[in-house]
């Protein structure tokens, strides 16, 4: 299978925000507590943007509470974002659970039509990433929701997440003094993944990825017993969907047990691919989430010295313009070479 699978390829950047840019908030997952919505969206300003709130981001679906409005409503406020020329970038409000249920209503072809924005979430929104790969072959970027406590109250992930939107050359090395090597080496490969959870869920569904020859692999998941660890990772060893893959990068496990019970399964699962497997990276569920590019080509050091291991992505998150995007820059601006 391994030889077949066509290799990944990098995937279209979207453009780097500038000031004043205009980015759309969503809730594509679970309902969104008003308060720490209105606390991200003074972040924002902050940092001279000027965020919209899509109009469902604060419904509750009448039945099922964990949802954050009907399927319909949470993918039409996706899509209108996305369509939307004058909107620079799509924001996620929080993860929960629900993206599964409205991915397939979206309009795969218009999204695709209508160009890469930067699109920011994790956890629950790591089904998105994987349709925005698939079905658009857009980059999007595995980073903090802003209505959630971690981008709330960490100064490292509020930064990370700022300098990546804005300044994304200043931040293509990742990596926390956590981070350790699980298994030594050094790959090259373009960056796919997120919540591990997911990414088994996904696995077998129309559309779903096909064995990652070429990827880079990010992992992390929360409130997963280590027996349910395994399965996730074995699941996605029988589907074949991590053949062919170069190097794993993990990053926090909050709540999935005792960490040396948690990196047992890891060294279990995944150390007899033979490729480099770094833990605690510092993005997910943890106390700092580091802002991870999607769909762009890196490197994984893992060096079995103690050395510092780091994910660098051979390219900016984001490029300095996108092609064929209209913004509303002035025309001097324009000359600016995509890179």
């Amino acid at each position: 299978m391994t030889g077949t699978a066509p290799v990944l390829a990098p995937l279209r950047r979207p453009a780097r925000l500038r000031p004043g840019a205009r980015v759309a908030v969503v809730a594509p997952s679970g309902p969104v507590p008003a308060d720490r919505l209105e606390a991200g969206l003074d972040l924002l300003r902050g940092w001279d943007l000027e965020p919209v709130v899509a109009s469902h981001a604060l419904d509750r679906h009448p039945v099922l509470g964990y949802l954050a409005g009907t399927d319909e409503d949470r993918a039409r406020d996706l899509q209108e974002a996305w369509c939307d020329p004058t909107v620079d970038a799509v924001l996620c409000a929080r993860g929960g659970y629900g993206a599964h249920r409205m991915v397939d209503l979206l309009d795969w072809p218009a999204i695709r039509a209508a160009g890469p924005k930067a699109f920011v979430g994790y956890s629950d929104i790591t089904v998105l990433h994987e349709a925005f790969a698939l079905r658009a072959g857009f980059s999007t970027l595995h980073g903090p929701m802003i209505a959630t406590e971690v981008f709330l109250e960490d100064a490292a992930t509020q930064d990370a997440l700022r300098s990546t939107l804005f300044e994304p050359e200043s931040v293509r090395t990742l990596g926390l003094d956590t981070a350790a090597a699980l298994v030594p080496g050094r790959a090259r490969g373009v960056t796919y993944g997120g919540c591990v959870s997911l990414l088994a869920a996904d696995a077998g569904t129309p559309g779903a990825r096909a064995p990652a020859r070429g990827g880079l692999l990010v992992i992390e998941d929360i409130a997963e017993d280590p027996y349910r660890l395994d399965g996730i990772l074995t699941r996605l060893l029988r589907a074949g969907t991590l053949d062919g893959t170069t190097g794993i990068a993990c990053g926090s496990w909050r709540d999935c047990g005792p960490y040396e019970e948690v990196r047992a399964v890891l060294a279990d699962r995944l150390g007899g691919l033979g490729i480099p497997v770094v833990e605690e990276l510092g993005f997910g569920h943890g106390p700092t989430a580091l802002t991870v590019p999607l769909g762009v080509p890196a490197v994984l050091d893992a060096p079995g010295d103690g050395g510092r291991c780091t994910l660098t992505a051979e390219v900016p998150a984001l490029a300095r313009d996108a092609p064929g995007r209209v913004t509303r820059r002035t025309v001097s601006e324009t000359t600016d070479t995509v890179r």
